[in-house]
């Protein structure tokens, strides 16, 4: 599944890993005498030869039962737990020393390969490191950013959503010595994954793009989640930036850190910014410094974060002008606010979602003006790990799509059909209200029912959202759609 490196150089020295995870070296004296890994994988189908194998231990597997096929595929370092001692001297140990292989015993394979990355990142101390986190938007912003600060700077960036705790480990390995400015994606599922996290990279420079509820079921409230997203700031020395949307209910929170600096963005508080102009589903228009710039991704909470982009990308000292080429050459990631125009329009927005996310798409929605005899169709599906919220948050959402001006609204799974129920008990029976239909199944053959009712019901003109948690596989819906309008993911 993940794998990072693939050059012929030496990543980190034998004396330097020891030093970073306090592991004990398990190897004859001559495959320690020529260590050295090139490439660093957590999934053995690849490894591939001078690669560093590190099995980690999840909740139904544990890697350490690949530890054999990662050295026979060309693994030349393996960390592994010590509790595994006797299975690796008893079971590894001689295949080990046949191939040349270095066996590294810590004390925790994952913690290991995340100060094995720390220790691998100190080695470019003229890096400029710049973190990215928040509830929604986090891939979206790196990506806008990567796109802004390369017209200047020689970048290396997490590639997709290699944010996690061993994603981000993985994605620094890919760091060299030609990159002048290092931007990395923060995840998060659990408490302190942020603080681990920001412990690897030591960001110089963070941008949270909000504080919103994904993964309250988790964390517990909102109040734990602003904590947890803050960690971002917690290994600035005086030197540290941090920017923060100036709306935020939690700013003046994220504000207060013992070392560096937290300053606001947004369209009142980022620098240069004037004469906004929403497009709808052409983005948003302003000017920077008196430069006119197209961000050509629809919807407040882009514009939002592009506005935390521009004020990182002035800190670093770009130009306006080279603001506008990078926001300007960005397009919509699958899955993300991608509109596909056709006979009709589909706003495919299947990655993920929450109750920010889902709320302002529906908001989005709503504004967005259509010819006259043309309709709207709202597709939603479950939002997951909303803990005992679930069912407010989702009985929200159903009050705000039955206010956007849809003239249909289909309820998909589990969550979304008991508040459909609950919420349309209570609302009044008038002409134009929309017709709602809901689905609690989201397996295939339902699904597939669904996307071809709404392929018999659209026609030219109409305008549909898909919006949903990934989990629900929404597109399965929105691919038929597309196909239909004769529109594209581009």
């Amino acid at each position: 599944m993940v794998s990072v490196g693939g050059t012929a150089e030496q990543l980190l020295s034998l004396e330097a890993v020891l030093s970073a995870t306090g592991g004990e070296a398990v190897g004859t004296e001559q495959a320690k005498k020529t260590f050295s890994f090139s490439s660093v994988a957590t999934d053995s189908r690849n490894v591939s030869a001078g690669c560093l194998f590190v099995p980690l231990v999840g909740e139904f597997q544990d890697g350490h039962a690949y530890i054999r096929s990662a050295i026979e595929k060309g693994a030349s370092v393996v960390f592994a737990d010590t509790n595994h001692r006797d299975f690796i001297e008893q079971q590894i140990a001689p295949l080990a020393a046949e191939k040349g292989v270095v066996i590294i015993l810590v004390a925790h394979t994952l913690y290991a390969l995340q100060d094995a990355a720390r220790a691998y990142v100190a080695q470019f101390p003229n890096l400029i490191k710049i973190g990215v986190t928040g509830s929604n938007g986090k891939t979206t912003t790196k990506e806008l950013l990567k796109s802004v600060v390369e017209q200047k700077y020689r970048v290396i960036a997490t590639e997709g959503n290699f944010n996690s705790e061993t994603g981000l480990p993985l994605s620094v390995f890919r760091i060299r010595k030609e990159h002048q400015v290092g931007i990395f994606e923060m995840g998060m599922n659990r408490v302190d994954e942020i603080g681990e996290l920001s412990r690897v990279l030591c960001p110089r420079y963070g941008i949270i793009t909000n504080i919103g509820t994904a993964h309250v079921g988790i964390l517990g409230s909102q109040d734990a989640i602003a904590a947890e997203k803050k960690k971002i700031f917690s290994q600035f020395d005086d030197s540290g930036r941090g920017f923060i949307p100036e709306a935020d209910a939690y700013a003046e929170f994220l504000k207060q850190v013992p070392h560096g600096l937290v300053q606001s963005f947004g369209k009142t508080t980022t620098p240069g910014v004037s004469n906004i102009e929403n497009l709808g589903l052409m983005g948003t228009r302003f000017d920077l410094h008196s430069v006119s710039i197209t961000l050509p991704l629809a919807g407040e909470y882009n514009f939002s974060n592009a506005l935390g982009v521009v004020s990182l990308a002035l800190e670093l000292g770009l130009s306006a002008e080279q603001i506008k080429t990078g926001l300007e050459s960005i397009k919509p990631m699958s899955g993300r606010s991608n509109i596909c125009e056709g006979s009709f329009t589909v706003i495919e927005d299947c990655y993920n979602a929450n109750a920010e996310s889902m709320g302002e798409s529906i908001k989005f929605y709503g504004g967005i003006a259509r010819p006259a005899g043309t309709r709207k169709f709202l597709v939603l599906g479950d939002m997951f790990e909303l803990g005992e919220k679930s069912a407010e948050i989702h009985q929200r959402m159903v009050s705000l799509a039955w206010n956007s001006g849809a003239s249909f609204i289909f309820l998909l799974g589990e969550a979304f059909c008991d508040a459909g129920e609950t919420v349309l008990a209570g609302m009044p029976a008038v002409e134009d209200s929309p017709i709602v239909l809901m689905e609690r199944s989201s397996a295939d053959k339902e699904i597939d029912g669904i996307a071809t009712r709404l392929c018999h019901m659209v026609k030219d003109g109409d305008l549909v959202l898909v919006k949903g948690s990934r989990g629900m596989h929404l597109e399965r819906i929105a691919n038929r759609l597309i196909a239909l309008s004769g529109g594209s993911h581009d």
